[in-house]
């Protein structure tokens, strides 16, 4: 059984163990840039956008977290949650605990009116892609994500053209 809980800052070591190990499993590990600081005050500085829920398991042990902040649609007119970092350590998989984040996040959103959760998921993520349509989810068909970055984002950027009041 899994016992999902807000995050808090003594938490932070442990969320940011999981996203190396995330990224790990992503085939990317050297691309992680993130700090205890960062991560700090992010999560629980003077303004928080972003907020992470950590899934325990009986014994009060940390077995995964769902790192989330708001979207908006123009269409519907209301936010929705946009699940950035979704995580369940290899040897608690299985036991409920992805499962129980994501419907905490889906509760929190028809609470508040929210109009959806979405996410990303790798391509070639079969056994996550699995568990996702198990849930209800669905891939957003026609659509495929963008993404400016690094020295593309520095460029464009730069040569900003109009100017810009207040």
């Amino acid at each position: 059984m899994s016992v999902i809980r807000p995050a808090t800052v003594d938490d932070v070591p442990a969320i940011l163990r999981m996203i190396h190990d995330l990224a790990i499993y992503e085939k990317e590990p050297d691309a992680v840039k993130n700090t205890p600081e960062k991560l700090r005050d992010v999560l629980f500085g003077e303004s928080p956008r972003v907020y992470a829920h950590m899934a325990e398991n009986e014994l009060g042990e940390v077995q995964g977290f769902a790192l989330w902040f708001l979207n908006y649609s123009t269409w519907e007119g209301v936010h929705g949650i946009y699940l950035e970092d979704l995580y369940v350590m290899p040897e608690a998989r299985g036991e409920g605990h992805g499962k129980a984040l994501l419907q905490h996040l889906a509760a929190i959103a028809v609470e508040r009116g929210y109009a959806r959760v979405e996410w990303s998921v790798l391509d070639w993520n079969e056994p996550s892609i699995a568990f996702y349509r198990n849930l209800g989810a669905a891939p957003m068909a026609e659509w495929s994500t963008f993404r400016l970055t690094g020295e593309a984002l520095s460029a464009f950027g730069a040569a900003r053209q109009v100017p810009v009041h207040g």
